[in-house]
């Protein structure tokens, strides 16, 4: 098992992690299995979709909020991101992508992504590979 910390600059964005996570893969050795990527945190999440248009992210984050809206549920009265809660449970702190070669078997377009919702944050991410 490895870990590394990502800091998020925003207090929503997503953070390509795709080269952090294939380094971990060829450190492993593993030819063909699986890597499972995992955030500890309440408040983010790991998501596989496109970021070669960096409109694409922009978009599933405004979704998002559209879908979760800011400031109207019953724990923004603790600390005021019951918002970023939702939205990470919607999505999951965690996804596992298949090793084939020794290499991340992502599509042509994806990428592996930490989505931050309540930053700028320190974030701990969490690689398995077996």
């Amino acid at each position: 098992m490895a870990e590394f910390i990502v800091r998020t600059n925003k207090k929503q964005e997503m953070v390509d992690i795709t080269q952090r996570v294939a380094d971990l893969v060829k450190q492993s050795r593993v030819s063909d299995g699986i890597c499972l990527v995992y955030v500890p945190h309440a408040t983010a999440a790991v998501a596989i979709n496109e970021n070669a248009d960096p409109n694409v992210c922009e978009d599933i984050l405004e979704a998002l909020g559209n879908l979760v809206p800011e400031g109207r549920w019953r724990h923004d009265r603790i600390d005021n991101n019951a918002a970023a809660h939702i939205k990470a449970t919607i999505l999951g702190p965690s996804q596992a992508v298949p090793v084939r070669g020794g290499r991340l078997r992502l599509g042509t377009w994806q990428s592996v992504m930490l989505v931050e919702l309540d930053g700028p944050r320190e974030r701990s991410v969490i690689v398995e590979v077996r």
